[in-house]
């Protein structure tokens, strides 16, 4: 394989403000925060569901983007009734409040970048599209949410032909594991070989660019994953890590993607960085009553 090897090393930033003593007396008086040199954060949307077991979802995207330093806003797809160990509902937002929820947050929040997680249905995605069909709008991740890790459907049947061929052909970038991208391309996808395929067959059939995520591959104690946007191929590498069963992997690390762009990366720097990103904050894990979460305040840069 010839794949460039994808690495980033992230930069960091301090910005502090500082502390002036003023007059008066009192437990704290006397003290006044000077506020420190206003800066605009950039603004990030994700258009996903809600998982109330706050692992994945519109909440695991909201602690990536604040992670990393991006405003976050959101659209709420669906409710959902779930924890680490399944979902035991469903109820969907109108395919109109969806609409509507985008078109407030462009109207005065403008982001710079945007993903999608769990659209659930046909109508869903057609009003996701038609607010990406035209110039001048921002970077569109894709994390084709299809079935949960549990494995309640996420996406019904019906809606794949709308998925692909009304909102992938407006992607920026799409971000599917490996039952996915088989669902996409209609074959296997099971060796390292196959998954970098898939991600060249993903770009060529739909005309985004594709980040094949294949760290359920037994390859090495190695998390392997393949990025092509038609002139850029990488291949990103992680330790696998051992023990730790994650819940939300695939919104954290799509949604890390959106966030880099929001923050003005190219696509493959936002990529690489995005994958360093949710190494960490798996390798972070921490304990949650009786389950794993992964840790992105440990991932931010």
């Amino acid at each position: 394989m010839n794949a460039e090897r994808g690495t980033a090393n992230a930069e960091i930033g301090n910005q502090s403000g500082g502390v002036r003593r003023g007059a008066g007396g009192g437990a704290g008086a006397g003290l006044a925060l000077s506020h420190p040199m206003k800066r605009r954060v950039p603004i990030a949307l994700t258009i996903a569901g809600s998982d109330s077991g706050g692992g994945a979802g519109i909440q695991a995207d909201l602690k990536t983007f604040a992670a990393l330093g991006v405003h976050g806003t959101s659209a709420i797809t669906c409710l959902t009734a779930q924890n680490p160990k399944g979902v035991s509902g469903i109820q969907a937002a109108t395919p109109a409040m969806v609409g509507r929820q985008i078109d407030a947050v462009f109207a005065e929040l403008r982001p710079k970048a945007v993903k999608t997680g769990m659209l659930y249905s046909t109508p869903i995605i057609r009003v996701v599209a038609e607010r990406f069909a035209g110039p001048g709008v921002p970077a569109l991740v894709v994390d084709p949410v299809m079935v949960a890790t549990s494995g309640a459907r996420l996406l019904k049947p019906s809606a794949i032909r709308a998925l692909l061929g009304e909102l992938l052909p407006l992607a920026t970038l799409v971000t599917p594991n490996l039952d996915e991208a088989e669902l996409l391309l209609g074959h296997p996808v099971r060796t390292l070989e196959a998954v970098r395929s898939a991600a060249r067959e993903i770009r060529d059939r739909f005309g985004c660019a594709a980040l094949v995520k294949g760290g359920h591959l037994d390859a090495d104690d190695v998390a392997v994953d393949f990025f092509f946007d038609g002139k850029t191929e990488l291949l990103l590498t992680s330790p696998l890590v051992r023990g730790v069963s994650t819940h939300g992997t695939g919104c954290t690390y799509s949604a890390a993607v959106a966030a880099q762009l929001a923050l003005g990366r190219t696509l493959p720097d936002a990529v690489a960085r995005a994958k360093q990103f949710i190494t960490t904050a798996i390798a972070e894990s921490v304990r949650v009553g009786s389950h794993w979460a992964l840790n992105p305040l440990a991932a931010g840069e």
